[in-house]
């Protein structure tokens, strides 16, 4: 009889193995505290999430496998990890004073994020389906937690209901996906699928399960026609976890898109990128047109987190090594826009989130009134923002790979966007404040997280060069 020896390396999941610590340590801690020592926890999560972050880094330009192929740490999955991470924190440091208005503050919120987060990295780092399934599920139950965490609100109650029975039935499509796979090539490492995928001839059972995992995927990403449960979810869930679902999983959907379509799937990028090219026009296209007429911003920037969606699916169908690093950047790029204009939506209130609440918002906020419209500018890609950059290096990345069409529908679709974008900005302001409210000022952790949001959007935008480098250093190759 064989045996299997275990093939356990810890120094190549320290950076999970952070995360996970940090977040039991808070949910131990969470019943033993009492009182304003809670107030705590927040810190030692964001702590541990800036250590998590330096781990990262210190494992950057090596590549090892660990835990008998199922585990990979390169480039790639360093890069998705920052951009977890970043993500994470400006979500935890824009929170602490969120949950206290709201008095919905409980230690277990930092520890479900946290343990979210960890299921995005072993999601970045699979190279075994099974992992990738674990990763997802492991995030997936959090957020259905999370959704619903304002218990007091039915509209809370009503995202989180919603969000766990689509993601369960998106779960059961990925779930026979893979056992399809598995049945049509004996494995679920990515490796050796990639190898049989080389000299298969008759490809139908895995198109099948291709197309199935598509479907489980694109849930996550909110992809048309997988996007149904977005604008309800976005509305009814705590802003700082809006905030947190419109960057971190999808970044953590696309990580494991990549690692199939263009590592396991490479061979056979011709035939599954015309599926992709119809779902990048339609996501695009519907994203963009939707949120034309939405009246509530959370909705607004709901459907325009499914728009992004199919910016990103434009790189996916470029392939290539400027479609993997154009990817990387954009969901980078996107993070730090996307929750800066949560953060000021947080400030403002669960209250205020139609439109006409933001009118004048510049004289009564200036600094909150500006740098929303910069948000907005970015998310529309105006220069020099990190939107435009990272727009511009997607499209760019379809032009060279020859699909030129793809790249002016994305650009026609881009500048559809500019109209309900500008529109919060002509809201803020040209118009005068519906209400005189006494000035409030802004919390210092949440005026902290607004300050590396602005950074990132800025620095992506001015001098891109050296995350962009980063990203082309991080691409992937078979071996």
């Amino acid at each position: 009889m064989s045996w299997l020896t275990p093939d356990i390396n810890f120094k190549i999941i320290s950076p999970e193995l952070i995360i996970l610590i940090v977040a039991l340590l808070v949910l131990i801690l969470e019943p033993l505290l009492k009182g304003r020592s809670k107030n705590i926890l927040p810190h030692i999560s964001w702590i541990g999430v800036a250590l998590a972050l330096v781990s990262v880094i210190t494992l950057w330009n090596r590549e090892e496998l660990g835990f008998n192929q199922m585990f990979i740490l390169d480039n790639f999955s360093c890069f998705f990890k920052i951009i977890f991470l970043s993500g994470t924190l400006l979500v935890i440091l824009s929170s602490i004073s969120y949950l206290k208005e709201e008095k919905i503050f409980h230690g277990e919120y930092f520890s479900l994020i946290l343990f979210a987060t960890f299921g995005m990295m072993l999601m970045a780092s699979s190279l075994n389906l099974i992992v990738i399934f674990l990763g997802l599920e492991i995030m997936s139950l959090c957020l259905y937690i999370l959704a619903g965490f304002r218990r007091y609100d039915l509209k809370s109650n009503e995202s989180s209901m919603k969000y766990f029975l689509i993601g369960a039935f998106a779960s059961g499509f990925l779930l026979y996906g893979i056992a399809m796979l598995y049945g049509a090539t004996n494995s679920t490492n990515l490796k050796e699928i990639l190898i049989f995928t080389q000299g298969f001839e008759n490809p139908l059972f895995l198109f099948i399960g291709l197309g199935l995992i598509l479907v489980g995927l694109g849930f996550k990403i909110a992809s048309f026609p997988f996007h149904m449960w977005v604008p309800d979810v976005y509305e009814g869930a705590p802003t700082p976890i809006t905030a947190f679902i419109s960057s971190g999983p999808k970044a953590a959907g696309f990580s494991a898109l990549l690692r199939i379509l263009l590592f396991a799937f490479g061979s056979l990028h011709i035939d599954w990128s015309f599926v992709l090219w119809i779902l990048a026009v339609l996501t695009m296209s519907f994203g963009n047109v939707i949120a034309l007429s939405q009246t509530n911003i959370k909705r607004l920037l709901a459907y325009s987190s499914i728009a992004h969606a199919g910016y990103v699916l434009v790189a996916l169908v470029a392939g290539g090594d400027s479609g993997i690093s154009s990817a990387m950047f954009y969901l980078l790029a996107y993070t730090f826009m996307n929750i800066g204009a949560f953060i000021i939506i947080i400030f403002l209130g669960e209250k205020k989130v139609n439109l006409d609440d933001y009118s004048g918002l510049v004289t009564k906020y200036p600094i909150l009134g500006i740098t929303l419209a910069l948000f907005m500018f970015s998310l529309a890609g105006f220069p020099p923002t990190s939107g435009f950059m990272a727009k511009f290096y997607v499209f760019s990345s379809a032009i060279k790979s020859g699909y030129t069409g793809l790249a002016i529908i994305g650009v026609l679709n881009s500048f559809v966007s500019v109209y309900y974008y500008l529109r919060v900005v002509v809201i803020m302001f040209m118009r005068a404040p519906v209400d005189e409210v006494q000035k409030v000022p802004i919390p210092f952790f949440l005026g902290l997280a607004l300050l590396f949001s602005v950074w990132g959007t800025l620095h992506l935008g001015i001098l891109p060069q050296s995350f962009l480098t980063l990203a082309q250093n991080s691409i992937f190759s078979p071996f």
